[in-house]
């Protein structure tokens, strides 16, 4: 679940992290009455995305009447698949120093990663590409969390001098922030030294890991639930685990992990997998409107369908999507792999009832999926 800017920022006050006064407003007037009391401004687009300032999002503003045309102008824009319904009013402050700071998950090491670059208010994915060596690293052994000396050792090369010891500091506050609340990425952008020498969090995007929104019910309410496509949505109603992609292969496997291994191998191919579509035990039944899902977006050219039987039987899971195919007769080229449990009978009633026989292996029918798609 992501969060918006004045949702994320109450989260880093509550740690000490110290950000600028600022108030919401829903529409021009509003805005004007904020910035007569606040002087120099900052009207901000609240939605949960990044690059708002590249679409427009973020004006600085010198008084009212320029704080309410900003809004009138951001109110109603889209950014990133979001309507602008509300907009953060924010004190604008004199800057000396600009950084970047982040605590996110780290799929690789499966524990937390700091990161801290003296680029702040770039985009984190530049530097990495162009100046790896300004953005530095610490992972952290959740066991024993964020010390404060390897906070120091890893800030040391960026030469923060006589800022480094509260910065140090503002970092181990944000890992707070990250294991208290269920984080999967804390990102400070930018954090910023201020002329009177205060460190100020001008920015925040907060993501929270789903499964932790039973365990955190009251942030939770303030966080942005996921933007779903009119097909996700449809999945949701029917209560398909499915997620719309960019590519053209469309994909149907049992089980999350096995749907998503014949996703990575799709692409390994160089194809694009238009689609995750998990279903298992419930392929009987609900095999005909996940296959009308999944037809549903015009993009797909190509179908693979991957089962792996243990619990749930092949022979089951397959007679489900033979007895779809054959009712809604589609017209693009479909790709069976069937190991496991049942797949003899499985492979038995596919050469029967729709004369086609499986790939050996998944990375045969995925392979062929990728090269269908693109005739």
């Amino acid at each position: 679940m992501n969060f918006a800017e004045h949702a994320a920022k109450p989260l880093l006050r509550e740690v000490g992290i110290a950000t600028p006064e600022g108030h919401l407003a829903t529409n021009p007037e509003h805005a004007a009455e904020i910035a007569q009391t606040l002087g120099p401004c900052v009207v901000k687009a609240q939605v949960p995305t990044g690059k708002r300032g590249k679409a427009g999002g973020i004006k600085l503003v010198d008084g009212a009447d320029a704080a309410a045309t900003a809004a009138r102008d951001i109110i109603g824009m889209e950014i990133a698949g979001h309507t602008v319904d509300t907009v953060l009013i924010e004190q604008q402050v004199a800057i000396k120093a600009e950084y970047y700071a982040a605590v996110l998950t780290n799929a690789i090491s499966k524990g937390a990663l700091m990161l801290f670059s003296t680029e702040g208010g770039m985009d984190i994915e530049e530097v990495a590409a162009n100046t790896p060596e300004k953005l530095l690293q610490l992972e952290i052994d959740i066991n024993h969390g964020a010390a404060i000396a390897d906070v120091r050792q890893m800030l040391s090369l960026a030469e923060l001098g006589e800022a480094e010891p509260e910065i140090a500091q503002t970092l181990c506050r944000l890992y707070e922030v990250f294991t208290r609340y269920d984080a999967e990425l804390v990102e400070v952008n930018p954090l910023v030294v201020t002329r009177d020498d205060q460190i100020i969090a001008l920015d925040c995007k907060f993501s929270m890991d789903d499964s932790a929104i039973a365990r955190q019910p009251e942030i939770a309410a303030s966080g942005s639930g996921e933007k779903l496509s009119q097909l996700e949505v449809r999945g949701v109603e029917l209560g398909l685990k499915y997620i719309e992609l960019d590519g053209d292969v469309g994909i149907i496997a049992n089980g999350a992990g096995l749907t998503m291994t014949t996703m990575d191998v799709v692409s390994f191919y160089g194809g694009r997998p238009a689609n995750f579509l998990e279903i298992g035990g419930d392929a009987y039944t609900k095999a005909k409107p996940a296959l009308e899902l999944v037809l549903s977006n015009p993009s797909v050219k190509s179908l693979v369908v991957n089962f792996c039987g243990a619990f749930a039987r092949c022979d089951v899971m397959t007679q489900g999507i033979i007895d779809a195919w054959l009712e809604l007769k589609p017209e693009i080229p479909v790709f069976f792999s069937i190991h496991g449990t049942g797949d003899v009978e499985a492979v038995a009633m596919l050469k029967q009832r729709m004369d086609m026989e499986p790939f050996s292996d998944m990375d045969s029918a995925s392979k062929a999926a990728v090269e269908a798609a693109r005739q």
